[in-house]
């Protein structure tokens, strides 16, 4: 039996140790230590929850690398599906599942180029997929698909009288980030400012 490298990425090294430890004994994989991660073929990261910092580390996987990303996560957000596929996640299992026979059947599933989701990610994502399939296109050409999880989260706080500290707070990312997101959604989308972007993302019915 070929043993698949398996690269385990985490900033809390407990995190990590947890999961190397219920794979390593495993005979179907190979866990690899950090100097040798370029022989990686699949690379699992493992977080609490998906804040800025595992999505730069998630979006950085999928610049950098042709591995197959899995994520073991604690607390999985109503957003945080839509900005995992974003990020090129294949495979999903929550941390409380992720005992040895479940992370070697996901690992064992992303070689296999195949995708993993919980019963009711699994909803979600069909729901998710029928609502951009009913979206409307407007004059702009913008749809329902027009703008990510996360920029809708923005609009969404904003419309509710959310300035960007509070945003940032509740988000878990930086005010820089929240600013780059706006800015983003206002450039793409040719609008002139915040209020504007809320107004616009309202009629089309995006928030």
């Amino acid at each position: 039996m070929t043993r698949v490298p398996v690269a385990i990425c985490a900033a809390d090294p407990i995190l990590e140790s947890g999961v190397s430890h219920q794979l390593r004994p495993r005979p179907e994989v190979e866990v690899l230590r950090p100097s040798e991660e370029d022989r990686a073929e699949v690379a699992l990261v493992v977080v609490d929850r998906l804040d800025e910092e595992s999505e730069q580390l998630l979006r950085r996987l999928q610049r950098t690398s042709t591995v197959r990303t899995g994520l073991i996560i604690g607390e999985f957000g109503q957003d945080a599906l839509q900005t995992s596929i974003e990020c090129g996640v294949a495979a999903v299992l929550r941390r409380r599942d992720a005992d040895a026979d479940r992370l070697v059947g996901l690992v064992t599933a992303l070689i296999r180029g195949e995708g993993v989701l919980p019963g009711d990610m699994l909803g979600r994502l069909l729901d998710h997929v029928g609502r951009l399939q009913r979206g409307v296109p407007s004059a702009s050409g913008a749809t329902l698909s027009t703008l990510s999880a996360r920029e809708g989260e923005v609009l969404r706080l904003i419309s509710d009288g959310f300035d960007t500290r509070e945003i940032a707070t509740k988000m878990s990312y930086s005010e820089r980030t929240v600013k780059n997101i706006l800015q983003e959604v206002t450039t793409r989308l040719q609008l002139r400012n915040r209020a504007h972007a809320v107004g616009f993302a309202m009629r089309q019915g995006l928030i």
